[in-house]
């Protein structure tokens, strides 16, 4: 053996930035201006809420929940429970309390942080969720003194304790972060994140051909904290000290903009219908932000359209990123960036937005594949459709405490994504496996169907479902969400998508709504929208006629 064994431990990289940029600033927005901290006061607070939950009897390999928006205290559990060798559980704010009581109750949490404006979602179901000891209250003194048994605020908590603290020698294999599935199918699932699979996964999130992240970066993560350990953005930024700005609960695009604006962010990351809802903003007020900072977008959870990609582009020089991946990878699997090939030299700009559009190349340490229904690879062309599989260090290779064999294949993870990879080795992602539309035996891709449709003037967002057709099994049915003021008919959708589709790809009804239901992590829940098709006993056109 010639080189050093050290642990890939999260303590080892979480506090460097602390510590090469004390004074760089983790930036909250509040209802009235922002909260500001240094990375050095981070840390201290950070060493106090490490030796307050080891007073409170906290062991290595407790699970603590935190069920909280992006601010500077979720930042501070971010860096202070793995580091103590406990177990960070991120708890999604928008799941129905059933789901909540029950990964609740799964995860065996000892403690829960609550953001004090989301106490009202947490407090009818403390009967039911006996583990939990303590409920930890992050106030902003809004509701005045808290005086509840069991409960106690954050800086209470914390405030009379030491501001030094040795993080715990730790096997690289040790669990970290604990992030569940949102539960689409069946009960939630959970992914345990390793020490080394989340180390790992910080450094190479902030490669150049990743998401090029340095020191010298202000990031908005936009993500929740609670999706998939905001896709990794708390970690990578705290490694490198990177400027950190939180917008807490206040989400609204306007809001957003101007706190990117007043911030001089670089960088930003969150879903579509984050990025449409800023663009149209911008649009209603051309002039009025100065983003001539923010340099790159990442966009993830669902396939930006190419024309929001080009319009980020064209009008304000601002590169849009797309990445794919789930909670099962920790998240990133894949990242398309216009300049991430060499090949750029040579093709044209067009080729290069259409490389864009695809969901990506491989992150180093990572495998993929592609099978057909008896696991046999197929031809990496393009064209060619199979199951996607992937492998390496920070892909789950089981769920927490529940056997789901239907999952993996060997030592691959079976994604529940239908792709292709193309021979530039892009990752393109026809569908997910349950959303795909199966008609008169031929697969249509809704993903398809979507990007085109939202790519016509006056489209603000799209999704196309299956719905059950008595000759063709299903037929495609198609949301759409215009812009306000836009004359736009069902007839003109049709006619744009007749360029690129063959008639029996169309959609059987274009349907006109106000806004399409969301999932907790912000996707189009197309769940939802099919089941709320049959309750209102919706019929196909063709149906209606004969």
């Amino acid at each position: 053996m010639t080189m050093q064994q050290t642990p890939l431990l999260m303590s080892r990289i979480l506090h460097r930035g602390a510590i090469l940029d004390p004074n760089v600033e983790i930036v909250t927005l509040r209802e009235n201006g922002t909260h500001r901290q240094t990375l050095k006061t981070t840390s201290q607070r950070v060493k106090k809420l490490a030796n307050a939950l080891n007073e409170f009897g906290i062991k290595e390999g407790d699970r603590i929940g935190s069920f909280m928006w992006n601010n500077y205290r979720h930042l501070e559990l971010y860096q202070a429970i793995p580091s103590m060798g406990c177990v960070l559980h991120t708890l999604n704010i928008r799941l129905s309390p059933h789901d909540l009581t029950y990964i609740i109750n799964h995860a065996k949490n000892r403690i829960i942080f609550v953001d004090e404006d989301l106490l009202p979602l947490v407090e009818p179901i403390l009967s039911k969720i006996p583990t939990v000891e303590l409920l930890v209250v992050c106030s902003e003194g809004e509701n005045g003194k808290l005086e509840k048994k069991n409960q106690i605020d954050y800086e209470k908590f914390i405030q009379e304790h030491s501001e030094e603290f040795i993080w715990s020698n730790l096997d690289e294999n040790a669990p970290m972060g604990l992030c569940y599935t949102s539960g689409t199918t069946g009960k939630p699932k959970g992914v345990m994140y390793t020490n080394r699979s989340t180390y790992l996964h910080t450094i190479t999130q902030s490669m150049t051909d990743s998401m090029s992240l340095s020191a010298v970066d202000a990031v908005c993560g936009i993500v929740p904290m609670f999706h998939a350990m905001g896709w990794g953005l708390p970690f990578s930024a705290s490694m490198l000290g990177c400027k950190q700005v939180m917008p807490h609960r206040y989400m609204d695009p306007e809001r957003l903009v101007q706190l990117m604006s007043d911030e001089e962010v670089t960088i930003s990351a969150g879903v579509p219908t984050i990025w449409q809802g800023v663009k149209a903003v911008l649009e209603a007020s051309p002039g009025k932000y100065d983003l001539s900072n923010l340099s790159r977008l990442t966009c993830g959870g669902s396939s930006p359209p190419i024309s929001l990609m080009r319009w980020y582009a064209d009008e304000l020089g601002i590169e849009m990123v797309q990445g794919w991946g789930m909670t099962e990878t920790n998240p990133l699997g894949t990242l398309s960036r216009k300049v991430a090939k060499r090949s750029h030299l040579t093709i044209t700009e067009e080729e290069q937005f259409a490389n864009t559009g695809k969901a990506g190349l491989l992150m180093p340490g990572l495998e993929m594949e592609i099978v057909d229904e008896n696991w046999n690879p197929v031809p990496h062309d393009g064209e060619s459709v199979g199951e996607l599989l992937i492998k390496g260090p920070w892909i789950c290779s089981e769920y927490y405490k529940d056997e789901q064999p239907d999952k993996f294949h060997g030592e691959w993870l079976i994604t529940g994504d239908i792709a292709k990879i193309d021979a530039e080795q892009y990752l393109i992602i026809a569908d997910r496996s349950k959303d795909l539309i199966k008609s008169g035996g031929e697969w249509i891709s809704s993903v398809d169907l979507e990007n085109h449709i939202v790519a016509l003037e006056g489209i603000r967002q799209a999704a196309v479902v299956a719905y059950p057709h008595p000759k063709w099994d299903e037929r495609p049915v198609a949301l759409v969400v215009a812009v306000e003021g836009a004359n736009t008919t069902s007839e003109l959708i049709l006619e744009h998508c007749s360029t690129i589709f063959a008639k029996w790809q169309l959609p059987d009804d274009v349907i006109f709504v106000d806004e399409l239901p969301l999932t907790s992590t912000g996707k189009i829940d197309k769940k939802t929208i099919r089941s709320n098709l049959a309750e209102e006993n919706y019929e196909l056109p063709d149906l209606r006629s004969g």
